[in-house]
């Protein structure tokens, strides 16, 4: 799957070489530009309002302050990774045979960073969490500056001749059509000491940033309005909440595709450090001048739509993750499974048999929870995200498919015809 040198591959992904990887490189930022400017303190976009009210924002597009500030936070992100005590577990063999060790301290990072935010800008006002808000713009302009940046110094350090010894490639970003590798990623592990880049990124600065925001956003609310709406605190909530378990599950990512077999470059830096925290945070950010009045109907059914999709989630991905340890343990001994050649078993009953991705179905509805408490109040602009997540998690899913396809053999195809649907079960 991965050779030292990496190979040259024959398939592409994203309508590569050219058309999806610069579609999207170009594209992406854009989309993310427009969610912005698509909503202003009066009114979003809409069929009834065909414009774009935030152009008649004067906040400034890029300021040296906002990249300071980025810059600042990035690297106090990493300061604490460095310095804070965590869980050091190895990954899994390479194709080299090599297990590299990670540290894991992305709770470690979660809870210091909500004690300065409510310690020294809910408690105190030390720190103007508004300034956030107001100069959301110019920060996301920061990220997409160091993530592009980033990516170029990523690729050219994949291909420097002075190092000690050769990195160990991607398959997939190593296909001789730059452009492509440029955007999929070449190198599989860059590291800077015992900092591993890829597994930092994907999780720690995007995350907890994004968490950051929507908290900065409540307490912007709390300036202008003198409380938090219930929409608001819904969103944080439930977010939050999904913040929480990403981190508390951190070494859970060292089997998945991102860590396993996809190279760092555009798509993850931009993805993890960009879109992440300045999209996912687009129902915050509009419910700070404007939201729906919720009943406790209302309420109840938000609550437990989320509770249902966590459930879905979480369930589904511990059950895996249990089965992978000890097929023995008494939580999943009970499930039936399908031996392979390989040696290994596929499960085909418990949430594994509803579907081949129950954990993408209990995503999404956890998406619809964080979208819908915006209520028709900013038009169809917050609803961008389960959109975009639906479109994601189905290539996703095409990826996860194909590559089980090429690793299982006939056995995936044993597989799919016991396991039918793909995500939704009875509909795809």
């Amino acid at each position: 799957m991965i050779t030292q040198q990496g190979r040259h591959a024959q398939e592409f992904d994203f309508f590569g070489p050219y058309l999806g990887p610069i579609g999207i490189t170009l594209g992406l930022p854009v989309v993310c530009y427009l969610l912005y400017f698509s909503c202003g303190p009066e009114y979003c976009f809409s069929l009834k309002h065909p414009a774009l009210p935030g152009l008649t924002s004067s906040t400034p597009i890029f300021s040296w302050r906002a990249l300071g500030v980025y810059l600042g936070w990035l690297a106090f992100q990493v300061l604490l990774h460095l310095l804070l005590p965590g869980k050091h577990v190895q990954g899994v063999p390479l194709a080299n045979g090599e297990r590299l060790l990670y540290k894991f301290t992305g709770m470690q990072n979660l809870v210091v960073t909500l004690a300065l935010v409510f310690g020294l800008g809910f408690a105190t006002d030390v720190l103007n969490l508004g300034w956030v808000y107001d100069n959301y713009l110019p920060l996301f302009t920061a990220s997409l500056i160091v993530s592009v940046l980033g990516s170029v110094a990523l690729f050219a350090a994949s291909h420097s001749p002075w190092r000690e010894r050769p990195p160990l490639l991607a398959a997939g970003g190593d296909t001789g059509y730059h452009i492509y590798d440029f955007f999929i990623g070449r190198e599989l592990n860059p590291r800077i000491g015992s900092l591993d880049l890829k597994e930092f990124c994907e999780l720690i600065p995007g995350l907890i940033g994004w968490l950051v925001i929507d908290l900065a956003c409540a307490h912007k609310q709390l300036q202008e309005q003198g409380s938090v709406s219930v929409p608001m605190a819904l969103v944080c909530a439930f977010q939050g909440l999904y913040v929480w378990d990403a981190l508390y599950h951190e070494p859970a990512i060292l089997t998945t595709m991102d860590i396993v077999s996809d190279g760092f470059g555009f798509m993850l830096a931009f993805g993890d450090t960009s879109l992440v925290p300045f999209t996912y945070s687009l129902q915050a950010r509009l419910l700070v001048s404007r939201g729906p009045m919720l009943g406790a109907l209302s309420i109840a059914g938000l609550i437990a739509l989320k509770g249902l999709g966590y459930a879905t989630f979480r369930g589904s991905n511990s059950q895996k993750d249990q089965f992978r340890r000890d097929p023995g343990h008494a939580s999943v001994a009970h499930l039936s499974s399908l031996p392979t050649e390989r040696g290994t078993r596929l499960l085909t009953s418990g949430w594994w048999g509803l579907s081949r991705h129950p954990n993408y179905l209990g995503d999404w509805l956890m998406a619809w929870a964080w979208c819908l408490p915006t209520g028709s109040a900013a038009g169809l602009v917050p609803y961008y995200y389960v959109i975009y997540f639906a479109a994601l998690l189905v290539h996703r899913a095409m990826r996860d498919d194909h590559a089980c396809r090429l690793k299982y053999g006939k056995d995936w195809d044993k597989y799919c015809k016991l396991v039918r649907w793909r995500i939704i079960p009875f509909l795809y």
